[in-house]
């Protein structure tokens, strides 16, 4: 892990500033000398800067993203929990940790890091910015704020405005944290069983129904306690509560519902016209958090755009899961040189 610290005062969307911020980054391969191999991921909502860890699938040796063809980038978000400057870091004009004062922080203040960072490596162009889900939302942003500098653009199970379900469900996660009275103690481990029940909330937008069905049943119909699916809920709120805090979960969360790219800029339509890099979405027919219409909002106004939907039963974790089937979208994306007009909508991908 690498650390980009700027200095000076940042300022924020919203009008606020951060007096100085720190940036974690990881990085694979190496630049070529024309500096035209470099693959930018954005990470989603509670991943980190290690992009080889939880996207082994399409990053590493022989794979999609190979580390000896490309030069990959992965720097973690603002207002996150691994190294990048978040709620529990110490401030430096107080000597002491944010916590619920960090301010709030939007997509565009998550792209203008990456910017400062892109800037810091001497990076001139990207050849791929790739995102999925949130990190989809830095994407598609940071290819409307500097079109001149990415050239492909793939857009991964995400949006280019959260919707009003979403933040419903985001305000739900919000809720569980306040009702943990040790949130308001601002302390490095308050809000852990919020944040374990803001989990459990969570986990039912990234699956459905059909998932949880086939992967938590029953197999012996008598029992009357101890579900496999309660279990399930359970472990996986302890395995975040043990690897994130409640500060940054409440933080982003905030990040992620006010994310729209027609903001001040005359809505959608017009935001997405200024997108220059040739586009791929892909979208998953099951997700029930980033919905296929959005995806198909994206592919009619981004000119040129390419859409392919794939068939899944994970919902919105398909963006993790199915890596094979992404694999082979890319790839074809990339062996496709012409640019397309908006006439490629894919069949279902099996």
């Amino acid at each position: 892990m690498n650390f980009f610290r700027y200095n000076k005062e940042f300022q924020l969307e919203n009008g606020s500033s951060l007096p100085e911020i720190q940036i974690a980054y990881h990085t694979y391969g190496q630049l070529n000398t024309k500096k035209t191999n470099v693959i930018w991921i954005c990470h989603a909502f509670t991943a980190n800067s290690d992009a080889l860890d939880w996207w082994d699938g399409l990053v590493g040796e022989n794979k999609l993203f190979d580390v000896e063809k490309y030069f990959i980038v992965c720097a973690n978000i603002l207002g996150s929990c691994y190294g990048s400057t978040g709620p529990l870091s110490i401030n430096p004009l107080t000597g002491k940790g944010y916590y619920r004062d960090f301010p709030q922080i939007s997509t565009r203040d998550l792209v203008n890091a990456h910017e400062l960072l892109r800037k810091e490596l001497q990076i001139t162009k990207i050849h791929t910015v790739i995102g999925g889900s949130v990190g989809g939302h830095q994407s598609i942003e940071w290819a409307i704020m500097k079109p001149e500098v990415i050239e492909n653009l793939i857009l991964v199970a995400t949006n280019a405005k959260f919707s009003p379900w979403g933040v419903a469900i985001s305000e739900s996660q919000r809720l569980a944290i306040e009702a943990d009275a040790t949130f308001f103690e601002d302390r490095p481990d308050g809000g852990q069983k919020g944040l374990k029940a803001a989990r459990s909330i969570a986990l039912l937008s990234y699956r459905n129904s059909k998932a949880y069905n086939t992967t938590q049943a029953e197999k012996d119909d008598n029992k009357t306690s101890n579900y496999r699916a309660s279990s399930y809920q359970q472990y996986q709120g302890e395995k975040l509560v043990n690897r994130f805090n409640a500060y940054s979960y409440y933080t982003i969360s905030k990040a992620l519902d006010s994310h729209n790219v027609g903001r001040n800029r005359g809505g959608i339509e017009n935001a997405l016209s200024l997108i220059t890099a040739r586009t791929l979405i892909i979208g998953i027919d099951s997700d029930i958090l980033f919905l296929p219409d959005e995806q198909k909002t994206m592919h009619k106004y981004i000119k040129g755009s390419e859409l392919h939907m794939i068939e899944s039963d994970f919902g919105h974790d398909g963006f993790l899961i199915e890596y094979e089937k992404i694999q082979t979208i890319i790839s074809n994306f990339y062996a496709t040189k012409k640019k397309h007009r908006n006439l490629i909508f894919s069949e279902f991908v099996n």
